[in-house]
């Protein structure tokens, strides 16, 4: 009889809790025997193991075979348990030395001529790896997103046989050095949207302070150019945000390139998206839209068409900047600390804003058009603002595009910012809360009448008191201000009012 064990890991939301393959090999009739809670796809590598092995020349040992991973409790699913298997049999039956086995966790999935696939959720697991001490073995397919974690030790391999040499201390060992980010990245530019002075400032505000930002305007008034050009004012993800947002991209198996160069996500779901898409969920659970979104922007054009038992759900990842989801199986948490950035006309046909009578909406069906939005929802968008179409003559005037500020402009003033927040506050200011918030979104006596007289008549919550208060911190931020001023003050009052829109009978 023989044992050996083998170390792995499995997929929980994003983390990567330790597995323990067990190999048993025992006399009696040929068997194989995979056990502890495996689905169908683990349970069917058994076959893939048998036939990468048999390809590759090594015996397939004829006897009784038991795969035990420990913890027993714990679902596994996917093909990534296919390499320790595969290494945990060669070890049991003598085919490779099982001397530095326990230095080393392996990970990936089997083809059947013994080629090693990539597989997702592969940071997670070199996160986890790291912090055990020990080395990863994985698919070389995976290397772009394991060298994210500084210092493990990695060994790549394209297929078992590799990976026997590893075992038998013939292939190379390298630890992680992230790569070079590549400066090559282009954005829309913000000179290209004509005219809308006061959308782009609010834009940069939002850009400033990580803000959530609602815009509300007649259809072609270029709510979509605005929002779509947001990404070219972000800052760069620092390294510490850059693996967070890699690894929910990885635990949902999408490309993690431009994340890895420091690009902040940016999401926009249809429409018709349902609840679990938006905020994650299924039998395993997986990320959604706002988990995706996390360190970045959710970008949810014509938001009113969103059926409100979906806008609904983003109430509380709005304000604790994580999900839980509850299963009778599994609870688990995601990060979803993102920038919503919502789009929407002021009625169902879109020109209730303009005069001249063109809109025929009843103000009914307006109320009920707008009253998808809840109140609760709506007090936690920071700013607020209309965008009016332009003149049809200054659209057709000819381009003065020199004249426009462009994208990497505001960039320049808006890093600026972020990096006055993150030096004084450790954090952007749409995530001041407590102290931290009365510390450095002081206001004068005087200045607090106001904000008092001003919440009062227009019947602000405490809540949307707090966010004009972290806009005001923003806007002096851009200002080069240490103190919030009534400048800034106003200007972040203005950005809480919604004008009514004009109705045609």
């Amino acid at each position: 009889m023989s044992l050996a064990k083998v170390y792995t890991r499995a997929q929980q939301g994003i983390a990567a809790p330790i597995v323990e393959v067990e190999v048993h090999l025992s006399a009696g009739l040929p068997a194989f025997q995979l056990v502890g809670l495996p689905e169908a796809a683990v349970r069917e590598a058994k076959e893939r193991v048998r036939s990468a092995l048999l390809n590759l020349g090594f015996t397939f040992p004829m006897s009784r075979i038991t795969v035990n991973l420990a913890p027993a409790d714990l679902p596994k699913e996917g093909g990534r348990y296919d390499l320790a298997i595969a290494v945990g049999i060669l070890a049991a039956s003598g085919q490779v030395p099982d001397k530095f086995i326990a230095q080393w966790e392996f990970i990936g999935e089997l083809s059947l001529s013994g080629d090693l696939r990539p597989v997702k959720g592969v940071l997670p697991v070199a996160i986890g790896t790291a912090q055990s001490n020990r080395k990863l073995c994985l698919p070389r397919g995976c290397l772009d997103e394991a060298v994210l974690v500084s210092e493990l030790e990695l060994a790549p391999a394209d297929n078992l046989l590799q990976v026997c040499h590893l075992l038998s201390g013939q292939l190379a060992v390298f630890k992680a050095t992230p790569r070079a980010k590549k400066e090559t990245d282009q954005y829309l530019d913000l000179a290209d949207v004509k005219g809308q002075f006061q959308a782009k400032r609010a834009l940069e505000i939002a850009a400033c302070g990580g803000h959530h930002l609602l815009m509300s305007g007649s259809p072609g008034s270029g709510k979509s150019m605005l929002a779509a050009r947001l990404a070219g004012l972000l800052p760069k993800l620092r390294p510490s945000e850059s693996i967070e947002s890699a690894a929910v991209h990885s635990v949902a198996g999408l490309d993690t390139s431009e994340i890895c160069r420091g690009i902040r996500p940016f999401r926009s779901p249809h429409h018709t998206a349902s609840a679990v898409s938006l905020v994650g969920g299924g039998s395993y659970p997986q990320p959604g839209e706002v988990s995706l979104a996390h360190n970045g922007v959710l970008f949810l054009d014509e938001v009113v068409e969103f059926s409100r038992s979906v806008l609904e759900v983003l109430r509380e990842p709005l304000e604790a900047g994580c999900i839980h989801i509850s299963r009778a199986a599994q609870k688990l948490s995601f990060p979803a600390q993102f920038q919503l950035i919502a789009a929407m006309n002021p009625c169902p046909c879109g020109y209730a804003l303009e005069r001249g009578g063109r809109c025929r909406c009843t103000p009914d069906q307006i109320r009920r058009y707008q009253g998808k939005l809840s109140g609760p929802l709506l007090d936690r968008i920071d700013i607020h603002i209309q965008v009016n179409p332009i003149p049809v003559t200054q659209f057709l005037a000819a381009d003065k595009k020199s004249l426009q500020e462009r994208s990497a402009q505001v960039a320049a003033r808006v890093c600026q910012s972020v990096e006055r927040q993150l030096a004084r506050q450790q954090c952007r200011n749409a995530l001041l809360q407590g102290d931290a918030l009365k510390q450095h979104c002081y206001l004068t006596p005087s200045l607090l009448a106001l904000l008092a007289t001003a919440a009062t008549k227009m019947q602000f919550s405490a809540r949307a008191c707090s966010r004009i208060l972290k806009v005001s911190r923003s806007i002096a931020d851009l200002d080069g201000s240490a103190h919030i001023e009534r400048k800034h003050l106003l200007e972040a009052l203005s950005y809480r009012q919604v004008t009514e829109p004009v109705v045609a009978y």
